[in-house]
C-alpha cells in the first residue's frame, strides 16, 4: 500500500493505520519463521497462536489511527513524546483485553508506533530514511509519565549488556534501515517471491539483532544459534533456495529446540514491511549482507 498524502487527514491517518495493522498481519502469517507463530502452528510458544496474534493485531488499529491523527505534521517535542507515550500505553491495555491478557505486540507497539507517529509527521510524504530518522528523534525524548517496569526484555538487556528495543529505535532502526530494507529489495530483485523476499529480510534481521526475546529463553546460546542459523540462510542463497531452504528449516528446529522464539526480530519485520509499503524512496538501498 502506498499512502497518498495529497488526500484529506482523515482518509490518510486511515490508510496508515490500516497499513500498519496489515504490516502486523503479513508478518505473524508469514511462513517458515524459525521459532516463531506462523501459518504453520505456534512455534515455540505455549500461549500464543496465528489467531491470536491476528486478533491482536486488529485491536491496535485504532491506537494506530490515534497516533497517527495526534501526530500530523507535528513536531519532535516533550508533549509528542508524552502524548505517543500514553497512546502507546492504552493500546497495550487494548491489546491485552483482546488477547485475554497475552503479550502479543508489546514490542510491535512501541517500534510500528514511533513510525506510525513519524510518518503522521512528515505529512505521510517522506523517505524511509526520513521517518526512521524522526522516529528516533522522538524515542530520544523523555516521558516522564512512563511506568518504571522491569520486563523481561530489559532484564535480558541488563544481564548480557546489550542494547534492547529502546536502543534500536534511538539509533534510528538500524536492523531495519541497514540489513532488512535492503535485503527485502535484493531478493526481490533476484527473482525471489515476496514471501521469499520478507523471509530473507527477516534472516538479515536476526543476523545481528541481540534479540532480548531469545535471550531471555535460552541465553546467549539461543542467540548465536539464531545469529549464525539466519546468516547460513543467507549465506546459501537466500529462501529462494533449495539449500536455503534446508538451511531454514535446521535453522527452525534448533530454536523450538532450545525453546527459543525471534520476537524482537519478528516485531523489526513488521517494521520493515510498514516502511517499505508506505515510504517514498527514489531508489533501493544498498545491502549490507
Amino acid at each position: 500500500m502506498k499512502l497518498h498524502p495529497q488526500k484529506g487527514v482523515e482518509e490518510s491517518v486511515s490508510e496508515l493505520a490500516r497499513a500498519a495493522t496489515q504490516s502486523l498481519l503479513e508478518e505473524a502469517r508469514l511462513s517458515p519463521k524459525p521459532g516463531l507463530v506462523d501459518s504453520r502452528g505456534n512455534g515455540a510458544h505455549h500461549d500464543l497462536s496465528l489467531a491470536l496474534m491476528e486478533r491482536s493485531a486488529h485491536s491496535l488499529t485504532p491506537t494506530f489511527h490515534a497516533l497517527a491523527l495526534q501526530s500530523w505534521e507535528r513536531p519532535a517535542d516533550i508533549a509528542l513524546r508524552q502524548l505517543v507515550g500514553r497512546l502507546g500505553r492504552e493500546g497495550e491495555q487494548q491489546m491485552m483485553a483482546a488477547t485475554g491478557g497475552v503479550n502479543t505486540h508489546r514490542g510491535a507497539i512501541w517500534a510500528l508506533g514511533l513510525l506510525v507517529s513519524a510518518a503522521a509527521m512528515h505529512g505521510m510524504a517522506s523517505s524511509s530514511k526520513a521517518i526512521a530518522a524522526t522516529a528516533a528523534q522522538l524515542a530520544a525524548l523523555p516521558d516522564d509519565a512512563a511506568p518504571k517496569i522491569f520486563s523481561k526484555g530489559l532484564r535480558a538487556t541488563r544481564r548480557y549488556h546489550v542494547p534492547g528495543a529502546r536502543e534500536e529505535a534511538q539509533q534510528g532502526f538500524p536492523h531495519v534501515m541497514h540489513l532488512a530494507l535492503p535485503q527485502l529489495r535484493r531478493s526481490r530483485q533476484f527473482g525471489a517471491s515476496e514471501s521469499e523476499a520478507r523471509i530473507d529480510a527477516l534472516m538479515a534481521i536476526m543476523t545481528s539483532l541481540s534479540d532480548t526475546c531469545v535471550l531471555s529463553r535460552a541465553g546467549l546460546t539461543g542467540l548465536k544459534t539464531m545469529q549464525n542459523g539466519a546468516r547460513s540462510v543467507l549465506v546459501a542463497g537466500g529462501s529462494a533456495t533449495a539449500e536455503g531452504r534446508s538451511v531454514l528449516a535446521l535453522l527452525d528446529q534448533q530454536m523450538l529446540a532450545l525453546n527459543a522464539s525471534p520476537g524482537g526480530a519478528a516485531d523489526l519485520l513488521a517494521a520493515t514491511l510498514l516502511l517499505d509499503g508506505i515510504a517514498n524512496d527514489a531508489a533501493p538501498l544498498h545491502t549490507l549482507i
